[in-house]
């Protein structure tokens, strides 16, 4: 048996592991039943808990969706860099994100600028909305188009931490060492809120990216991982998340109250363990009975349906509130949110990953490859790194 550290010891390649698309839509949904019925007080008027009431626990808990995202991203995010370039990774993440991203802002200017929506409306200038085409608004305190996008800039500053440590070749010995360092590090960002530890280190989503990436040494490596090692950051993720995810709905809570947010700290408890053992059971591969085809399809249009839906929201439901059901109102939109989301990925999402992919790895081989992520010479051409695992999970 190789050791940890020899290049010999690689992620096998296999097929597409249909239960992260499974998740991925579970995610999406759960955020969007947050915001239609949980949320926003604005669409409706009054508190949506007590339109809802009979969900209202469950649907206060779809905020952790994006936790589940992240947890998803580490795992995908480590799965899709290992063995390939930077310039591969890099142009990989580009190409998925940014199509329909750039779609989805270019809606928001046009809805915003020309019509009478005023739901969400993000009071951007036009130039703020051409800097949020960049998606780095963030790194310049401007505000975001859309209110998920926050969840982007995250993941962006995640790339670049994971591009980093592939700049050195990913290997399981040094995966191992680097899980244990960011966890240290986000630990102390933590505890000192030091600003330039937080910025890079993001205490409060860490746990959530180094969690996956354990869970994905567990499901590709096994024993060979060192076995208690990925547990044992999985664990400590864990711990962490339990922390992060109690004071992120603890201050939604301390806003508006109990009675308008019922998200009281053991259910976040409870959600967050059941998100951490959906994702253990994807690592141990007792999710592997998922295996219909659709999946797919509900996977691939969940980006989509994650820049969009508050968008649909701030049309459809101030508009019809006062002459449809609630209960109606909110299935209609949730059918029309996924509606769009998924005409968005055939022809804007997919055909625009395509064409950058192309065009951005044919840039990459022109200027030459770096060192390989798993520690090998550079591919001639970019591979697309989709091919046999995922595209990113986010958001």
């Amino acid at each position: 048996m190789p050791s940890p550290g020899s290049p010999a010891v690689k992620a096998a390649k296999g097929p597409r592991l249909v239960e992260l698309d499974a998740l991925r839509f579970v995610a999406a949904f759960a955020v969007m039943s947050f915001h239609f019925m949980a949320a926003s007080r604005s669409l409706w008027d009054e508190y949506p808990t007590t339109l809802f009431a009979p969900v209202s626990r469950l649907s206060s808990l779809g905020i952790l969706g994006v936790e589940l995202f992240f947890l998803i991203s580490g795992f995908v995010i480590l799965m899709s860099v290992w063995g390939h370039t930077v310039g591969e990774f890099a142009v990989s993440r580009v190409s998925r994100l940014f199509p329909a991203y750039w779609f989805a802002v270019v809606v928001i200017f046009i809805m915003y600028r020309f019509s009478g929506v005023t739901a969400f409306d993000p009071k951007l200038s036009t130039g703020e909305y051409l800097l949020n085409l960049s998606m780095l608004q963030g790194a310049f305190g401007v505000g975001h188009a859309g209110a998920v996008f926050w969840s982007l800039w995250v993941e962006l500053r995640f790339y670049v931490l994971i591009g980093v440590f592939a700049l050195f070749g990913i290997t399981l010995r040094r995966c191992l060492a680097f899980l244990g360092a960011w966890l240290a590090l986000a630990l102390a960002a933590e505890l000192t809120q030091n600003d330039v530890l937080v910025f890079v280190f993001q205490p409060r989503q860490a746990p959530y990216f180094i969690a996956g990436m354990a869970f994905f040494l567990i499901h590709r490596f096994g024993p060979r991982a060192g076995w208690l090692l990925p547990w044992a950051f999985v664990a400590g993720g864990y711990a962490m998340s339990l922390y992060a995810a109690t004071e992120r709905v603890g201050e939604r809570v301390r806003l508006i109250g109990l009675k308008h947010y019922p998200a009281p700290p053991e259910n976040v408890v409870v959600a967050i363990s059941v998100i951490f053992l959906l994702m253990a059971a994807v690592s141990l591969g007792w999710l592997r009975w998922l295996r219909w085809r659709p999946l797919m399809t509900l996977g691939a249009l969940t980006y989509p349906l994650y820049l969009l839906h508050q968008t649909v929201s701030a049309v459809l439901i101030p508009t019809y509130r006062d002459i449809v059901d609630p209960w109606l109102l909110v299935a209609i939109t949730m059918a029309v949110s996924i509606a769009i989301a998924y005409l968005a990925y055939r022809m804007v999402d997919r055909p625009g990953q395509r064409w950058l992919r192309v065009r951005l790895g044919a840039l990459v081989a022109r200027t030459g490859g770096r060192r390989g992520a798993g520690g090998g010479p550079a591919s001639p051409v970019p591979q697309p790194l989709a091919a046999q695992s995922h595209e990113a999970s986010v958001p």
